[in-house]
């Protein structure tokens, strides 16, 4: 079996770390890219006829390879600060790539100001051309989303604000995080654990240590609320003010803007999958009987149901990906041996990493990174599917126009759900047991309930709160409040006990780059359902269609996306139901394996 290092190598982007000389030049060489930019868009003089596309097509040329480049160096600050939560020059680099950004966004700003110069007819006459053809949609949005924004001085206003108000709220979070940990006794020793770390240890089968750990969690982030509703107030409070001076008075305009998706579609989906609960109600009750209890706690859902938990090296959970993406793709599974062989994952189990998982990419030198901790569960396994799914995604992409890879969250979690659906799906038809089997299918409907209940309250969670921000700042109390309402409305009051901190542990609900950033996940695992069920129906050329597929998600709305790959209308109930009913199949055959069991 082939053996691959679990940590990952940065050299190969700009050597030297957080302190390299090369990420330095290459910095400097953007920022002169930045200003050459700069000086064009403000030398761009409207055009008076289609034909005049020589300056533009310059300017987007050059807008092409500083974008590439600002999310080069902010996906090297991403992996520096996500590798170790003390390296404080990473935190000092993380401040720069918020400034380069907010003079980026500047600049864009500007830029969005001239195509409103544009006269309508002369505007659609440009796009046909052939050299801004390819970037029709882009181009479009771009303006389109223009005319309802600030005058460029009050946008450009916001944007450096943004960087010591705003961005900075995110980033105080993350350093609260990184200095937070607990002490727990493992095999007769206390060791301390990240708060990553401690959250893996709450999938141990044994129940009281799973509570220990969870009340020590829970009892960490409650003695750090007031500063988290700090984060979490002044960010929402400057998001909305910002909404304000635009006149925005929904709250889920931008995230839905920034998802390509109407709302029509966001209550088609949340819609349907609340008619839907029941089966999954079913399978928490089912746990419930099997772990010997009345009702699940918080700290039982990701309780195992087996004692002899199986686990797996780096390597056996490598050669296993490898295979099953091989029998759905062929390139996907020679991209993902080269993602293992070139060190681009990050996997070790080692304090001083920030807990979670993900996948950024380097358009620049078109490569990607994947951050993990894998500790050998089937869980792990998944994840690391999964953030292989994203990278093969941006790697379908790399030939395409910089504007153009700009895809949507809600599609770029699709390729990912679908990669760790492969892999989830292969290994329950290759269980040895029927206790392993139970095992592996449980994995599976544990991210069902997560992206139908958990995501769920998230996202109702953080509506209700912003609606309540925009009276004024929200007590940790009530933030509690508002946390236990909405799981308790998301998991159909089937739980014994809820987690009141859920606001403060999320993550997802500080970060400042994506607002909202909870429906997409559900939104790509069941659109990637319907991707899935294609491929099982399809003979050959299945490959071809799901790289057109991906390559089409920068340039379409995912109702656009959706129709014309396949033939589906987002905006009704019908395709949810069929993507939910392929889930309940799990559930159904869960509880007849476990019938015997319990009976």
């Amino acid at each position: 079996m082939k053996q691959y290092e679990t940590t990952w190598n940065l050299d190969s982007i700009f050597k030297g770390g957080s302190t390299s000389q090369e990420l330095k030049i290459y910095i400097a060489k953007f920022e002169a890219n930045l200003k050459e930019l700069a000086e064009l868009v403000d030398s761009l003089s409207p055009p008076s006829g289609s034909e005049q596309t020589g300056e533009l097509s310059l300017l987007l040329e050059l807008l092409d390879s500083t974008t590439k480049q600002l999310r080069e160096i902010g996906a090297f600050t991403s992996c520096l600060t996500a590798q170790d939560i003390n390296d404080h020059e990473a935190k000092i680099l993380s401040g720069k790539r918020s400034e380069l950004g907010a003079a980026f966004a500047s600049v864009l700003a500007k830029l969005d100001q001239k195509f409103l110069q544009i006269e309508d007819a002369v505007w659609q006459g440009l796009l046909e051309q052939p050299s801004l053809e390819p970037v029709t949609f882009a181009l479009n949005e771009r303006r389109v989303q223009a005319k309802e924004k600030l005058p460029l001085e009050q946008e450009v206003l916001i944007n450096d604000l943004s960087v010591n108000g705003y961005a900075a709220w995110n980033q105080l979070y993350n350093s609260l995080v990184g200095k937070m940990s607990i002490e727990h006794m493992e095999n007769g020793k206390i060791k301390k654990l990240s708060m990553g770390q401690a959250a893996n240890r709450m999938s141990t089968p044994n129940r009281e240590a799973r509570q220990e750990v969870f009340e020590k969690i829970s009892s960490a982030w409650q003695e750090e609320a007031e500063l988290f509703s700090e984060t979490l107030n002044n960010l929402a409070g400057f998001r909305l003010q910002t909404y304000k001076h635009r006149r925005w008075d929904n709250v889920l305009k931008e995230p839905l803007e920034l998802n390509r998706m109407s709302e029509k579609t966001l209550n088609a989906m949340w819609g349907t999958i609340t008619e839907h609960k029941a089966p999954f109600v079913s399978y928490l009750r089912r746990k419930a009987q099997l772990l010997g209890v009345e009702k699940l706690e918080w700290h039982d859902l990701n309780a195992p149901l087996t004692k002899s938990m199986q686990k797996v090296s780096f390597d056996e959970a490598a050669a296993f990906i490898l295979e099953q993406f091989e029998r759905f793709s062929p390139q996907m599974a020679e991209f993902s041996r080269g993602a293992f062989e070139k060190r681009w994952i990050e996997a070790e189990d080692r304090p001083g990493k920030r807990p979670g998982g993900f996948c950024t990419s380097f358009p620049d030198s078109e490569q990607t990174r994947i951050f993990m901790t894998f500790s050998g569960s089937a869980t792990n396994i998944s994840t690391l599917a999964h953030e292989l799914g994203h990278a093969y995604h941006q790697h379908v992409m790399n030939d395409t126009e910089a504007l153009n890879q700009r895809y949507a969250m809600n599609v770029a979690e699709t390729a990912s759900t679908f990669a760790e659906m492969v892999v989830s799906d292969a290994a329950v038809k290759n269980a040895s047991s029927n206790e392993e089997k139970i095992a592996l299918l449980e994995d599976k409907i544990k991210r069902s309930i997560a992206f139908f209940m958990n995501i769920h309250s998230r996202f109702l969670f953080e509506t209700r709160f912003y609606e309540e921000r925009k009276k004024g700042a929200v007590s940790v109390e009530r933030l509690n409040q508002l946390a236990l309402e909405a799981q308790q409305e998301a998991y159909g009051g089937e739980l014994a006990s809820y987690n009141p901190t859920f606001w403060a542990s999320t993550l997802h609900f500080h970060i400042t780059g994506v607002p909202f950033y909870n429906f997409p996940y559900t939104f790509g695992y069941l659109f990637s359902q319907g991707i899935y069920a294609k491929a099982l129906e399809t003979e050959g050329g299945f490959e071809e269609s799901y790289n057109a597929l991906l390559r089409d998600t920068g340039r379409m709305t995912v109702e656009q996306l959706a129709q014309k790959h396949l033939g589906v209308d987002l905006e009704q109930t019908g395709f949810w139901e069929d993507a939910i009913a392929v889930c309940v199949k799990d559930v159904e055959e869960f509880l007849e394996l476990t019938e015997v069991v319990v009976g």
